[in-house]
């Protein structure tokens, strides 16, 4: 026998001597050649002790049969408390569960997918609310235009910004203030290419719940094609960072749904009034594991 290691006290010495009554019950409990070699003896209370064995299932990696065994006050009989199979510090376990939300990464939504988005999801806020005063964070609030007029004064050459009002200035607003422009048949054929990837006629967008007209992940284009297009600015969808059709969509519309709190499994509920027969050995042929009604008592019968 291995030398016994020790929890808290020494354990019980006929408790600890029980090697044999201890491997019997775990072969019983293992399939037939799984059970190994006695790796310590564990003193779990006075006059209780589990007794480790290797388990060599190549399933079952790291694991070890436990076996309880315990006797009671001044008797020297050793009987049998329970049996099972518990990993050991290099087991091999199943990994730490995660959510969904967590697992999916972009480029993981196909036609037809649905992506629900979180009320409290970082990447959007709450549209025009009626007040006057824009929230601090906005593009338009005060504190922004500031921000953005000193970055600007550390990056522009102040030496080719037009007079405000001249016809430079309104030109370079409108983004025409280059030597050529898109021209119309340029725009056209630009605009039916753009939609032939990203529009309503491709499979995505037939099967999405709505259309990015709606989407809070849409971002607004200026000129004559943002009448029709936007920049998509969803990284779980296919089109992030591509100008999109109105009427293109996918499963991830801001508002297709709204994604509910990931449900945490419960903890394992272990039941010690009753056992689950769990048989690891296939049973013999015409044994159908039942009882015969004969053998019955009475009183399950419905007998007085």
């Amino acid at each position: 026998m291995s030398a016994a290691t020790t929890r808290s006290r020494t354990p019980d010495r006929l408790c600890a001597e029980a090697v044999d009554l201890a491997r019997t019950a775990a072969e019983e409990a293992a399939a037939p050649g799984v059970v190994g070699e006695h790796v310590s003896a564990i003193a779990e209370g006075d006059r209780v002790v589990t007794h480790l064995f290797e388990c060599k299932d190549p399933g079952y990696r790291g694991w070890r049969w436990a076996v309880t065994v315990t006797r009671a006050s001044r008797a020297k009989l050793v009987t049998l408390n329970e049996t099972v199979l518990l990993p050991g510090d290099d087991a091999l376990l199943a990994p730490e569960w995660v959510p969904w939300s967590e697992r999916l990464r972009p480029g993981d939504m196909g036609p037809g997918d649905l992506l629900p988005t979180d009320a409290e999801d970082l990447r959007l806020e709450a549209g025009w609310s009626g007040e006057d005063v824009p929230p601090p964070n906005s593009v338009v609030s005060t504190e922004m235009a500031e921000l953005v007029e000193a970055e600007d004064a550390d990056v522009t050459d102040r030496t080719v910004v037009p007079v405000r009002g001249s016809i430079a200035a309104v030109a370079e607003e409108l983004g025409m203030r280059r030597a050529r422009v898109l021209s119309r048949y340029g725009l056209h054929s630009a605009a039916d290419r753009w939609d032939e990837s990203f529009g309503a006629k491709t499979p995505m967008a037939q099967a999405a719940p709505a259309s990015c007209v709606s989407c809070g992940f849409l971002v607004a284009i200026g000129g004559s094609l943002g009448q029709a297009f936007g920049v998509c600015a969803n990284e779980f969808s296919p089109a992030d960072g591509r100008l999109v059709s109105l009427s293109y969509g996918c499963g991830g519309h801001s508002e297709a749904a709204v994604m509910p709190k990931p449900p945490r499994p419960a903890p394992p509920v272990l039941d010690s009034m009753a056992t689950d027969e769990f048989p690891l050995r296939p049973a013999p042929a015409g044994d159908t594991g039942s009882v015969p009604v004969s053998d019955l008592p009475a009183a399950d019968l419905g007998h007085s």
